[in-house]
């Protein structure tokens, strides 16, 4: 294939063939695009999603890599290795592009002068399938998932903004500074990579035009168990780069004291009976959820630190 193939659409996926059906459909219509191929990368999926890939019919240029199960960042450094586009195109395999989506991406590098050292970081909003209710707005717009509202600066967004569920970047910077598969779950292994990236010079701008939608229903508890795996990556983070351990939330002896047990049972109990109503509750909300962030980092420190007798 032809390295002046404009971009790679590199998916990464476990276990989620029906949406991943939708997100190749979707890359099929995309309208007005460059040049792409798409690299999905199977990571152990045990659902069929290997005989779906095997049967799929598309359009465009489909490769596909079978493998055993080693985690997102493993797959996408797999995706990025076997690529043949200029520039990478990252999405997760449960969110779905808008027609326009690659060409809103390739648009916004040609307005910033089409070098690499521009990453364009699209817009992932809710699936029309997930019930969308205050809470997963805020988490979306200004809370732990996303953050979107909080961005100020669309030509220049800080490195915490890389989210590999739609961002789109040079080949040859992304191969320089791959993903690190020491984080033992998904979180924080590309914030870490896109750290690594702009202090090599990369620059993020953000484009709400690439959008996708988000097939990933969840709620408080589903969410909490999510930040409970964010924290113990921390650590992870913290070590690699103890520059920004307190960014991540780690201060200089280790993580903060977990809240009251009492007061985090009483802000719990208020989530569940409310999060459905239309209610703006945030304080609430990132209370509750910081309590769980806290119990992964203890739970990371202890065993990747004290238990290794490693504190320095």
């Amino acid at each position: 294939m032809s390295e002046a193939l404009a971009y790679s659409v590199v998916v990464p996926s476990h276990n989620r063939r029906a949406v991943l059906r939708e997100v190749l459909a979707a890359l099929d219509a995309q309208q007005e695009a460059p040049e792409f191929e798409i690299v999905v990368v199977d990571d152990g999926s045990t659902d069929g999603s290997a005989e779906m890939l095997s049967g799929w019919s598309s359009g465009r240029s489909l490769r596909v890599l079978l493998g055993p199960q080693r985690g997102p960042a493993a797959a996408r450094n797999r995706g990025v290795a076997a690529a043949h586009g200029l520039r990478i195109a990252f999405l997760g395999d449960d969110t779905v592009p808008e027609p326009g989506w690659l060409a809103a991406h390739d648009q916004a590098f040609r307005r910033h002068g089409g070098g690499d050292e521009i990453a364009v970081v699209g817009y992932t909003g809710w699936h029309a399938r997930v019930r969308r209710t205050p809470f997963l707005d805020h988490l979306n717009e200004r809370g732990l998932q996303f953050g979107y509202a909080l961005i100020d600066r669309p030509d220049d967004v800080p490195f915490n903004f890389f989210y590999t569920s739609n961002v789109s970047l040079s080949r040859r910077r992304m191969s320089a500074e791959p993903f690190d598969e020491a984080f033992p779950y998904p979180a924080w292994e590309d914030i870490e990579a896109a750290w690594r990236l702009v202090r090599a010079g990369l620059r993020l701008v953000y484009e709400p035009a690439a959008r996708t939608a988000h097939d990933h229903p969840t709620d408080f508890a589903r969410f909490a168990a999510r930040q409970e795996r964010a924290g113990y990556c921390g650590v992870v983070f913290a070590r690699l780069h103890p520059e920004l351990a307190g960014f991540v939330g780690v201060g200089p002896g280790g993580p903060p004291d977990l809240p009251s047990r009492g007061a985090q049972r009483l802000r719990e109990a208020l989530v569940r009976a409310l999060q459905n109503l239309p209610l703006q509750l945030p304080k609430l909300w990132d209370e509750a959820l910081r309590f769980h962030y806290i119990r992964g980092l203890r739970r990371g420190w202890k065993e990747l630190v004290i238990d290794k007798g490693d504190e320095s």
